[in-house]
């Protein structure tokens, strides 16, 4: 088997091309490396993401450049114009090399820093007016409680999903449940630069992928399924309970134990020891 992962140098050239089609065309001021390349944290595997700065932002003549330069890369086989968000392209070549690109005008880029950035070349010096790094943001209270309401949800559904025999939906499910906790791993770590959702090895510890390991497997079955959700819960809910105290978020205590009464309730099933509350001495 072929591995078709486009080698360094492929990017290294593809780079290059695309800033040597575009450095004098006077509707584009300015050009950068983003995402990893811009961090300086690529591997053999990441896409080329670039912030392209012109008068106008993401005209149809200012795409319309762009894609000739990627064009100058290799084949084009997938074309996405704008259609994510008004600002955005992305192009994949015949070789899979990913390349994406972000629009901005002059002012947009004011809101920016230069963390982050690769410079490629800069017309007008925008970038050098630009702060250097922005505060790190610590995590959200907000977010977290959300997190944990969305978990104590999707568990909430489960005799929904085993009463109507919706095991395949019941994985989708566990699918929700594994996002909500690697969520939580990641912020447990405060890893800098996350880069994009490709990224999780560097952004974990060697416990934390233990513990992602030893869930139990995928299985559309129902017995299977229920002993997930709890193995879930079991490695979720005790350490959310310790995010929420260390960043002062009230547990919700009341939907967490109508969720397990309706639980035991409907299909008998008890909440793992791992995630009952200590009783106070």
């Amino acid at each position: 088997m072929t591995d078709r992962t486009p080698a360094p140098e492929t990017a290294t050239t593809a780079i290059r091309v695309i800033a040597d089609a575009l450095v004098a065309e006077p509707r584009i001021r300015a050009l950068a490396l983003s995402g990893s390349y811009g961090a300086g944290l690529e591997d053999a595997y990441s896409d080329l993401d670039f912030l392209v700065v012109a008068d106008d932002g993401a005209t149809d003549t200012v795409v319309a450049l762009w894609r000739g330069a990627v064009a100058a890369v290799g084949e084009i086989v997938l074309w996405r114009d704008r259609q994510v968000k008004p600002s955005l392209v992305n192009a994949i070549t015949a070789e899979w090399l990913r390349i994406d690109a972000d629009f901005a005008t002059p002012p947009e880029i004011t809101r920016r820093t230069r963390d982050g950035l690769k410079i490629l070349f800069d017309h007008d010096l925008l970038f050098g007016a630009l702060p250097e790094a922005a505060a790190k943001p610590g995590p959200s209270p907000e977010r977290l409680l959300w997190q944990i309401e969305e978990f104590l949800r999707i568990l909430g559904l489960l005799p929904l999903a085993m009463g109507r025999a919706e095991y395949f939906n019941s994985v989708t499910g566990l699918l929700h449940l594994r996002t909500l906790i690697v969520d939580l791993l990641v912020e447990e770590t405060a890893a800098p630069h996350r880069g994009g959702a490709l990224h999780l090895n560097r952004l974990i510890t060697a416990e934390q992928k233990q513990a992602l390991a030893a869930l139990p497997p995928l299985v559309a079955e129902r017995d299977a399924l229920i002993a997930a959700y709890l193995a879930y819960a079991a490695l979720y809910l005790p350490r959310a309970r310790r995010m929420a105290a260390r960043l002062g978020v009230d547990w919700p205590e009341r939907f967490e134990r109508a969720t397990w009464a309706h639980l035991r309730a409907t299909l008998g099933i008890e909440p793992p020891p791992a995630t009952r509350e200590p009783k106070a001495p």
